[in-house]
């Protein structure tokens, strides 16, 4: 039951009819745990506190940096210093007083997720790092809880549904653990958080009210310097446990695979190139920047751009991907491996 100011409050969604009252008592039922409370944990849990969600718990062991205010807006230079998850839970308290909240302040880790997260419905990952996705994910499988996936780097941010209703994992999406740059290293724009945020809260709510089609089996890409957002589908794998379980196996991450990624070094690839000229399309995926101080020729396409740049690459050639250490190379052929492209792919790094 709803008091008189809670049902006034929620009024305007109230009068969605894919919602009506018994989406908002879905939204009030329901129990989300939002792993942490930085540059995406920001904008989700104020659109889920705004919307009604009546049970949230925030796992976040950091404090308020200078270097977060410029996109995680929940907080201001007087937290500087302070539990990012004590001043969440503060302001979201005042933002709504019918939302019931829980803080974690607390690191989550291999002998506490299990734990915090078999308390809740529902989980949405903000972390930062890989390991943590993984952990979060693979607990989630552990206990059939749904999971809201977002991450973010310099411009580009992704969106996913995983593990809803018997869909596929991160770990069939990613099967090994990745490596990579994070905002500290390599910067984000401010707003590109927010941008990726609500799309991840949209997603809890369509998931929590049972309504709309859920990222499941997707995975949402969006350029924010761009505009152009793609969509790459993905399929369940049947070996979808963790590494360090019996049943683990390899899982494959591709849907519709036309070639495996293989890595090549340079000397490989000079081999390649003059056993079949003409038939290689050279790729450098690093920044603009880094292409023009130093490389060893083809096109310059940034890794952020791959995904709206797929439909002009040359479908009759092997494409060879390249960057310094293989990182950005190896994303992109499983990006364009994804997209169904039908050329052969190879990735090459370490050049």
């Amino acid at each position: 039951m709803f008091e008189q100011q809670e049902r006034k409050r929620y009024s305007r969604q109230i009068l969605l009819p894919e919602m009506g009252l018994t989406g908002q008592e879905k939204l009030k039922a329901a129990k989300v745990l939002v792993v942490g409370a930085g540059g995406l944990g920001c904008p989700v849990l104020q659109y889920l506190v705004a919307a009604g969600v009546g049970n949230i718990g925030i796992v976040d062991d950091d404090i308020v940096d200078i270097t977060n205010l410029h996109r995680q807006i929940l907080y201001s230079a007087a937290d500087i210093g302070k539990s990012k998850v004590l001043m969440a839970i503060e302001k979201l308290r005042a933002q709504n007083q019918f939302v019931k909240l829980t803080p974690y302040n607390v690191r989550l880790q291999e002998d506490n997720a299990t734990q915090i997260i078999a308390n809740y419905d529902l989980v949405i990952d903000g972390s930062d790092n890989f390991p943590t996705r993984y952990l979060v994910n693979d607990a989630c499988v552990e206990l059939d809880k749904p999971l809201i996936f977002g991450s973010i780097l310099r411009f580009e941010g992704q969106v996913s549904v995983f593990n809803y209703k018997g869909g596929p994992t991160y770990r069939c999406l990613f099967p090994d653990a990745e490596e990579g740059d994070n905002c500290a290293e390599a910067g984000v724009i401010g707003i590109l958080p927010g941008m990726i945020g609500t799309l991840m809260a949209n997603e809890a709510i369509k998931v929590i009210c049972e309504i709309g089609e859920p990222l499941s089996g997707k995975l949402l890409v969006m350029n924010a310097l761009t505009n152009v957002t793609n969509t790459f589908e993905f399929a369940r794998s049947e070996h979808i446990a963790r590494p360090n379980q019996k049943s683990a196996q390899t899982v494959s991450p591709k849907i519709n695979p036309v070639s495996e990624p293989k890595e090549l070094t340079y000397e490989e690839f000079e081999r390649i190139e003059s056993s079949y000229p003409g038939q290689i399309h050279l790729v450098d995926v690093r920044e603009y920047n880094e292409f023009e101080a130093d490389n060893f020729g083809g096109v310059n396409i940034p890794l952020s751009e791959i995904p709206e740049t797929i439909p002009t690459l040359p479908p009759n050639k092997t494409i060879v991907f390249y960057c310094q250490t293989g990182k950005r190379s190896t994303h992109a052929a499983k990006l364009l491996i994804q997209s169904g492209f039908e050329g052969a792919t190879f990735w090459a790094g370490n050049w």
